[in-house]
């Protein structure tokens, strides 16, 4: 499954703009909404520089860069944030750019309308318990007694994200998440900006940047505080680039690009990305004596090109 990526924002933030940016997806951008609207949803490409080189190696005639699920909430409130309880992580967005901004109380209200959401979400989860808990069941009067113990904590004025107990997983907190805070303004990135450049050609795109693209650093922030790495397969029909946890497995690779070629693992063929590209052919990599030969329990590293070989 791919990566999942929530985005929340006040009114004017400059959210679905950056929604647009990120994904190409010409959302509609209003300044209020209700929480019958329906999310915007969209596919983000993850620019990686390994890619071209390695699909020029292999004559590739296909090129896939990873790519992030993106959910775009059209306003806050319980309801509308209840949207982003299955993402893995969240992009906060505050608005930087008019004379009245600003981003230091947009992030407090930021804080607050999530907690305020989970707040809501642990009282309805535990209306529902309570009604499935007098069928005599087991497990619901398990869970019963943690949101007993979880609501106290709350009202004590803690936070799901301090608690030391047992939180249900159907809960699927907002405030335990990773977030990054998104300045849309000086410093920070230029949404408005690179939505109109995304419209552009890459090369066209680059030549009006001053600088890297904002878009690439928020990529990199969100690996960065999920942990995650990239690995590649590559051949002449498609090159093309995935993403992990650190510390996942080859079979957990296998299993990222097909679940049949997990169940049929045998075993993979490693070379660094980096190696294929200073030698330039896996004639010269085989030479070098740099393709390596792993099991299922290899631990897949950042920039590794693999080859599952397989059999269902």
């Amino acid at each position: 499954m791919a990566l999942e990526v929530g985005i929340v924002g006040l009114p004017n933030s400059g959210k679905t703009t950056l929604f647009n940016a990120l994904t190409r997806a010409g959302a509609e951008i209003t300044a209020y909404a209700t929480v019958a609207e329906k999310p915007n949803v969209g596919m983000a490409p993850v620019a990686d520089e390994r890619l071209t080189p390695l699909a020029g190696i292999e004559s590739s005639k296909k090129v896939t860069p990873a790519a992030i699920r993106v959910v775009d909430v059209p306003g806050t409130g319980a309801a509308l944030l209840g949207n982003l309880r299955s993402v893995d992580a969240i992009l906060a967005v505050m608005g930087g750019f008019s004379s009245e901004a600003d981003p230091e109380a947009d992030r407090e209200s930021l804080r607050l309308e999530l907690l305020f959401a989970d707040r809501d979400h642990v009282e309805k989860r535990h209306e529902r318990v309570v009604r499935d808990a007098k069928s005599g069941k087991p497990e619901p009067r398990e869970e019963l007694a943690q949101l007993d113990a979880l609501i106290a904590h709350l009202d004590a004025e803690g936070t799901i994200a301090d608690y030391v107990g047992q939180v249900p997983e159907a809960l699927e907190p907002l405030t335990v998440k990773p977030l990054i805070e998104i300045v849309n303004g000086p410093g920070g990135v230029d949404a408005k900006l690179e939505a109109e450049l995304a419209e552009l050609p890459e090369e066209e795109a680059d030549a009006y940047r001053d600088g890297p693209s904002a878009l690439d650093d928020v990529t990199r922030r969100l690996f960065a505080s999920l942990d995650l790495v990239t690995f590649f397969t590559a051949g002449d029909t498609e090159t093309r680039a995935w993403t992990l946890s650190r510390g996942d497995t080859a079979l957990d690779a296998a299993a990222t690009i097909h679940t049949d070629i997990a169940r049929g693992f045998i075993r993979c063929e490693v070379i660094a990305a980096s190696d294929l590209i200073e030698l330039g052919s896996r004639a010269e990599i085989a030479k070098q004596g740099r393709q390596r030969l792993e099991g299922k329990d290899y631990v897949v590293a950042d920039g590794d090109v693999v080859n599952i070989r397989f059999n269902v």
